[in-house]
């Protein structure tokens, strides 16, 4: 069985844009083949965050990744620094990578130009450890998005080099993967680009939002003055209404509004009220599940330690295979 390997951010609450992206396809991939999900809690600190924040916000991800669905019986979900090995092969892999590559990569240059306050070495080297996550379990594939093909690629560069040095096959090439056809890509509620926490709370619709704070938030939605002729095409900010109401909304829903936009008749203040009340009762059952899961903390302690178990004996294999490639021997 293939092996797929994919990070979890740390940091952050998952919005709907998560879940009809990645999350639909992790659902679908845990029964197909041999997961394993991590929470990348050794990448948050390039950002030095408190030691409470970051307990806290990897508990929060944790039991949201589990009321979405990811069944950690059928795929294998644990805390990226619950695995030592994977310390150890960073570290390992380090000495085969070279500043001039690392310092071209382009996630790179764009961090020290947004901190330059806080250009540290775990920046520069980002691109190894995001590597030894995926090489550890020597995956054959990785679900990214378009801003993590270049630390696929070099991902792929390292393993190969290190393949070339020891005169080895052993590191596979992972590839890109998207499970499903095409990831729906969700809009943000500001009238343009992506739903995302960095562009600010107003943005994105969490998971774990209540009712009141979506009504809010979907009400100050971006619009334009109307139509002005019929079946005109739609504006951005319109467009995005329509995109988030056709994944929370019955067809006869959108149908309606867009009938009504088409003849010059929408009414943007209840569209928007529709909409709210969709994405209420679209979430309201994730509410509920990390509402709960929040409070099962031995539950939380059974998923974390079964998970970490899981990985050793995955990394475990790995790091002594690596180690006897390189010639690290008992006397």
């Amino acid at each position: 069985m293939e092996t797929v390997v994919s990070g979890i951010r740390s940091t952050g609450n998952l919005h709907l844009g998560n879940y009809f992206g990645a999350i639909k396809n992790f659902l679908k991939m845990q029964h197909e083949y041999r997961c394993f999900f991590f929470i990348a809690d050794y990448h948050s600190l390039t950002t030095h965050p408190h030691p409470k924040d970051l307990h806290d916000t990897v508990k929060q991800v944790l039991v949201e990744y589990l009321a979405c669905g990811i069944d950690p019986e059928a795929a294998t979900i644990y805390i990226q620094s619950d695995l030592p090995e994977t310390a150890e092969l960073y570290l390992l892999m380090n000495m085969n990578a070279y500043v001039g590559e690392l310092e071209r990569c382009t996630s790179f240059k764009e961090k020290i130009r947004q901190h330059s306050d806080n250009i540290n070495a775990g920046l520069l080297t980002y691109p190894v450890l995001m590597a030894a996550d995926i090489l550890i379990h020597r995956a054959n594939k990785v679900p990214v998005g378009k801003d993590q093909e270049q630390h696929l690629e070099m991902t792929r560069q390292f393993g190969n080099r290190f393949n070339r040095i020891y005169e080895v096959e052993y590191f596979p090439e992972p590839v890109a993967f998207n499970f499903g056809t095409e990831l729906v890509k969700i809009p943000g509620l500001d009238g343009n680009g992506k739903m995302g926490k960095s562009e600010g709370e107003g943005n994105a619709v969490f998971l774990a939002d209540t009712p009141e704070i979506i009504r809010k938030k979907v009400m100050k939605a971006v619009t334009d003055a109307g139509p002005t002729e019929p079946n005109q095409k739609k504006p951005e900010a319109v467009e995005n209404l329509f995109t988030l109401m056709k994944v929370v909304s019955s067809p006869e829903t959108v149908a309606f509004f867009d009938e009504q936009y088409n003849s010059m008749k929408v009414r943007y203040g209840d569209l928007k009220k529709q909409l709210a009340e969709d994405m209420v009762t679209f979430t309201t059952p994730f509410r509920e599940r990390i509402t709960d899961l929040s409070k099962n903390n031995d539950y939380i302690n059974k998923v974390v330690k079964q998970g970490a178990e899981k990985a050793h004996e995955s990394s475990r294999k790995t790091v002594k295979e690596v180690r006897e490639i390189i010639g690290f021997k008992a006397f």
